[in-house]
């Protein structure tokens, strides 16, 4: 297939819109089911690019979940614990198969940002995995194949009409990219730059320890911030990001935004959180917001006298401030990845506060002795990789 018709551009007002080959060649993608756009076609080959670069990186079946050209989340095929499986909503599945815990995770971290997300994995899509993708609220999924039964499971999403896209697992892009705006072509070369064990060697703070865990999370937020639009930071823990904030023009708000969200994420373990007592026809994205609601500033939204009723079998109990901050404080070993240098030591001092220890950014700053002398008042470790990774 040399050319595609989609149904529309970004918006139903921009027609015709298409994806081909500049070249004349080949498309690298099947659609298998479904008919995906223009955006779901930006997400799901942003995405594979990313899960691919994972794979490379880790030997480990990746998944990412992607909304509006940018992951909501993005992980690595690590077994999941009973916590984890259970805040994620598949405890109930049994054992899955690694690639299934990658997705698992990719869409758990930041449910509330997944909902409605395109979906790309690292591996064919197996059984396990297709079942997950089965009863969540998903636009599609790009793979580079598809085991039967898996096919079938997604097919038979959204009456027949689920989007599922194979690409090539052999496709090599063209060293050159372009694109068009405003009448003006824009040309550059891919960023075809590689993450690998030496990337994180400029260890520029007191504390050089840096574990090979550590190492590893430092490279999957790296490879996931090549891959969300800039300005853009990432926090990662056990093989997956806990906090993606993207596209944001101050460095500060996207670490506050995507701390915040990797607070969320642990939040969500505490107990107290974890023994709501859901009404049975509560179903899970409304069971998300609800969470979400409970654990943050608006928690009356949930609470009051005319609304928990409808949603919880138990009216919980206030989640005060200081419950939060003594369950945050269990926090540790959280690694930081930032697309471009921090300009101010405040961007520590938050992350910090989200159980920061490891942190890599390209430095280059003129403040870089700032934000070094913050990391080493609270023992940090920094790595300077000296390469910046802006994606619009």
């Amino acid at each position: 297939m040399k050319e595609l018709e989609l149904k529309y551009g970004c918006n139903p007002n921009q027609k015709p819109a298409r994806i081909y080959m500049e070249d004349g060649g080949e498309l690298p993608v099947d659609v298998l089911n479904g008919k995906p756009g223009y955006i779901n076609f930006l997400d799901a080959l942003n995405g594979y690019q990313l899960v691919r670069q994972l794979r490379e990186a880790t030997d480990l079946p990746a998944a990412a979940s992607f909304k509006h050209v940018s992951p909501a989340g993005a992980a690595v095929g690590r077994p999941l614990d009973d916590t984890l499986a259970k805040i994620y909503w598949v405890d109930d599945l049994g054992e899955l198969s690694p690639l299934a815990c990658a997705y698992a995770r990719a869409r758990g971290a930041d449910r509330m940002s997944s909902f409605g997300d395109f979906i790309a994995l690292s591996d064919v899509c197996d059984v396990d995995t297709a079942r997950i993708v089965k009863r969540e609220v998903s636009d599609g999924i790009i793979a580079p194949g598809y085991e039967p039964e898996a096919l079938e499971i997604l097919k038979s999403k959204k009456k027949g009409s689920y989007n599922v896209i194979q690409i090539d697992p052999e496709y090599e892009p063209r060293k050159i990219e372009r694109k068009d705006v405003y009448g003006v072509t824009f040309e550059q070369n891919r960023n075809e730059l590689t993450i690998g064990e030496d990337f994180f060697s400029n260890l520029v703070t007191k504390n050089r320890d840096l574990p090979e865990e550590a190492k590893m999370d430092l490279a999957i937020a790296m490879i996931t911030l090549k891959y969300t639009q800039s300005n853009s930071v990432c926090y990662v823990k056990g093989g997956q990001a806990i906090g993606i904030g993207a596209g944001q023009q101050s460095r500060i708000h996207c670490t506050r935004l995507a701390g915040d969200k990797a607070d969320h994420w642990y939040l969500r373990q505490c107990p107290k959180v974890m023994d709501l007592k859901f009404l049975p026809s509560v179903r899970r994205p409304d069971r998300d917001n609800a969470i979400d609601l409970y654990i943050g500033e608006d928690y009356m939204d949930v609470l009051d006298e005319q609304v928990w009723p409808t949603i919880f079998a138990e009216k919980p109990e206030v989640f005060t401030k200081e419950e939060k901050q003594e369950w945050m404080q269990k926090l540790t070993g959280v690694s930081l990845g930032s697309d471009a240098f921090f300009p101010f030591g405040d961007n520590i001092e938050r992350a910090r506060r989200s159980g920061v220890q490891y942190v890599a950014e390209p430095g280059g700053s003129v403040r870089d002795e700032d934000v070094i002398e913050v990391c080493d008042k609270y023992g940090m470790t920094m790595a300077f990789t000296g390469i910046r990774l802006f994606h619009h």
